[in-house]
């Protein structure tokens, strides 16, 4: 059995060009993936009030809390391939798709049959007005089909990436966005079907997308399906492994969400044009967020590489390359807000008070990128190590951090309250999961790991 393997031959080290041939598809793929959201906001916000734009938000909401919650199956997937690449193991190469896909299939059917409480619970937790639940209900009633196929698409990603077959990843999702885009314009601005439109499209695109990643899988591991029998999914120890990393993985993730949901909820209680100002921030912080984890997600594939071939320096060399890149992502991200920041915000809404609202809070929006970059960076080099119970333990102490301030500042500081809260919970993620570095390189290569300084980290 031979699977293709990547064109990217990595050896003991890693140069900036080889480090960008690997990061740049997983930029623009990363940065393709909020832009469902960011054109679903940008589309709505061209309708002549905000409570469709709130309504949208809500929808997008909790779609990311269900979908973040499985977010595992992307991450967990491509730390368990690359380690198998690493290793050169065609089987276990297989057993790392098959296996999340399975629970990918499980959970995309439970989400179909709870849909009703679901929706109703999120409603309530939510706290909009009438008008926002109503929109958001019809935004989710429609998008809910996607669950199967989104879900399942998470685990094709995140083995693609894992084999290094970035383009072909890229290649999927940039299907999925650039389809959404036409479909939303034509179905809300051609169409006049407003968020129903919104939603149709986002659907459409979402089935479309894993159908096409089905058919470049299914070429890649054709000719060693005969040899994966039912048995290899079940074997003990590959299941605990995941079992552990999954965990840690999924109640990171409810941490995460636990801060948006109350991020969203206290804008909703401030008002719909707050909300809707709120959206369109946090939907340019999710492309920021994404856009940062494309280095992430590469320096992720060198770690997992390096773990299976027991190739200390490509260990160390990801560390240096994914804090450089990162940091310089940084400081061009607060720039371009700096400089067009506002220009940025109205291409998301024509409304007058929504575009004021997004404006006051703009500078959190410049000051995020270089207070968080760092935290999802070390996320993506110890998810390649596959190794998440520092990535679990950090983000609930950052989150320990978000609830006092929020809770203090609101009362006091209204919508700003809001976002230093939010600013501080992302500088607590890439604080905290810093003390972690050396028992990360302890666990993976069962020695001192060498110390992260500020010099060592620029060389």
């Amino acid at each position: 059995m031979k699977i293709e393997s990547p064109s990217l031959e990595i050896k003991k080290a890693c140069s900036h060009k080889e480090y960008l041939l690997l990061a740049l598809p997983l930029v623009i793929s990363g940065i393709s993936t909020p832009l469902l959201g960011a054109v679903d906001t940008a589309v709505v916000g061209r309708m002549p009030d905000p409570v469709s734009i709130g309504g949208v938000a809500i929808g997008a909401v909790i779609f990311n809390t269900m979908y973040w919650l499985l977010g595992f199956l992307r991450v967990s997937t491509s730390g368990f391939t690359s380690q198998a690449e690493g290793l050169k193991d065609q089987k276990e190469m297989l057993l790392t798709f098959f296996r999340p896909m399975i629970i990918a299939f499980l959970f995309g059917l439970l989400f179909l049959v709870l849909q009703a409480p679901i929706l109703h619970i999120s409603l309530m937790m939510m706290g909009g007005s009438e008008a926002v639940s109503e929109i958001a209900a019809s935004y989710f009633s429609i998008r809910i089909y996607g669950a199967p196929f989104i879900l399942a698409s998470y685990v094709m990603i995140g083995w693609l990436i894992g084999m290094g077959k970035v383009r072909l990843a890229l290649a999927t999702q940039v299907l999925m966005n650039v389809l959404n885009i036409i479909l939303d314009v034509v179905f809300v601005l051609g169409f006049g079907m407003g968020v129903t439109g919104v939603a149709t499209a986002t659907l459409i695109s979402e089935v479309t997308a894993v159908m096409f990643g089905a058919i470049v899988i299914y070429r890649s591991i054709k000719p060693g399906l005969k040899e994966i029998r039912f048995k290899m999914l079940s074997e003990v120890e590959p299941l605990q492994k995941m079992f552990k990393v999954n965990r840690a993985l999924f109640l990171r993730t409810v941490c995460l969400l636990t801060m948006t949901i109350i991020f969203t909820s206290k804008g909703a209680s401030l008002g719909e044009v707050i909300l809707a100002g709120n959206a369109i921030l946090l939907q340019i912080h999710y492309m920021m967020a994404y856009l940062l984890g494309g280095f992430a997600n590469a320096s992720s594939i060198l770690v997992g590489r390096s773990i299976g071939s027991k190739n200390r320096p490509l260990y160390t060399r990801a560390f240096h390359l994914s804090a450089q890149w990162g940091l310089g992502s940084a400081v061009f991200l607060s720039l371009l807000m700096v400089l067009w920041g506002e220009e940025i915000v109205s291409l998301f809404t024509t409304i007058g008070e929504v575009q004021t609202a997004a404006y006051d809070q703009l500078i959190w929006i410049v000051i995020f990128p270089i207070l968080g970059f760092w935290g999802p960076q070390l996320e993506g080099l110890f998810s390649g190590a596959t190794e998440a119970a520092p990535v679990r333990d950090s983000i609930l102490l950052a989150l320990l951090l978000f609830l006092p301030t929020i809770w203090l500042a609101v009362p006091i500081l209204g919508n700003t309250g809001i976002w230093l809260s939010f600013v501080l919970f992302s500088f607590g993620r890439s604080l905290f999961l810093s003390l972690y570095i050396p028992k990360l390189g302890r666990m993976s290569f069962e020695d001192t790991v060498e110390e992260f300084s500020p010099r060592k980290l620029s060389s």
